[in-house]
């Protein structure tokens, strides 16, 4: 794990285009919409939020989507087009540590992206983070869920490009879009009707949604599809696309790119 940390924080495209990406964009959008004030207020004028807490929860599930689909579908394509695995494969090393080391490296750095995050959010922005221990429970399972599930689905979409320059052209359209469409950068509640209906069928969505259970005011529930959290749904989409992300890498993954 110590290895792929070095290799990930060495690469400067890596580190802006998945770690330091969502805490950029939460800057920007916190101060372009600074003068729009609070949103999502009650009658009586309390409850409401500015946009910088707005976009707290979906910018972690950004961080999430982008650390694990992004980082390991483009980098492990990378490597086993440029033969990386292939003489990997002829070691003692075996898939299962292979994968661990990948997976250490995604949990280590999305706990350091959320961490820097929150801080920024915090002493930069004025975001007021949760106090309730309640809340901080439902972060820790959800996050860890998203983090297994973006972890798999992108060893499984790693599969996909057929070499490291059609990489980063395969994935991150696919990255992109899921964000616009999934409630991180559109508020899920402009969107039409069948578009929140498509975005239902994938993991994003859900991630985002349970990250907005967490960091804003329960009323905001109600701008929601169902007019509730739905955490059970949530655990029970996020678990799906788990089983999907484990067996489709179990499937595709091979030491060397099929010819």
């Amino acid at each position: 794990m110590n290895f792929e940390l070095r290799g990930y924080f060495r690469s400067p495209d890596t580190v802006f285009f998945t770690f330091l990406f969502p805490i950029l964009l939460l800057a920007i959008f916190g101060v372009a919409f600074g003068s729009v004030g609070e949103i999502g207020a009650l009658p009586d004028g309390t409850g409401g939020v500015t946009m910088a807490e707005y976009y707290v929860p979906g910018m972690v599930a950004a961080g999430l989507l982008l650390g694990g689909v992004q980082n390991l579908a483009v980098d492990i394509a990378r490597e086993k087009s440029e033969g990386w695995l292939r003489r990997l494969g002829g070691t003692p090393l075996s898939p299962v540590s292979y994968f661990i080391g990948k997976a250490g490296m995604v949990l280590v750095t999305s706990i350091a992206q959320v961490a820097l995050l929150f801080a920024f959010a915090a002493l930069a922005l004025g975001v007021d983070l949760p106090t309730d221990p309640d809340l901080w429970l439902r972060f820790a399972w959800i996050f860890v869920l998203g983090i297994i599930t973006m972890t798999l689905l992108g060893i499984a979409l790693s599969a996909v490009p057929r070499s490291s320059r059609s990489a980063t052209a395969v994935v991150l359209p696919i990255v992109l879009l899921l964000q616009f469409v999934s409630g991180v950068y559109l508020q899920f509640s402009m969107l039409p009707e069948w578009l929140q209906n498509v975005a239902g069928i994938f993991p994003l969505k859900w991630l985002a949604q349970g990250m907005r259970a967490v960091f804003l005011p329960e009323h905001f529930a109600a701008a929601e599809q169902s007019g509730a959290w739905d955490l059970g749904l949530v655990a029970l989409n996020l678990g799906i696309w788990l089983v999907v992300g484990l067996v489709a890498s179990l499937v595709t993954f091979r030491w060397q790119r099929r010819s």
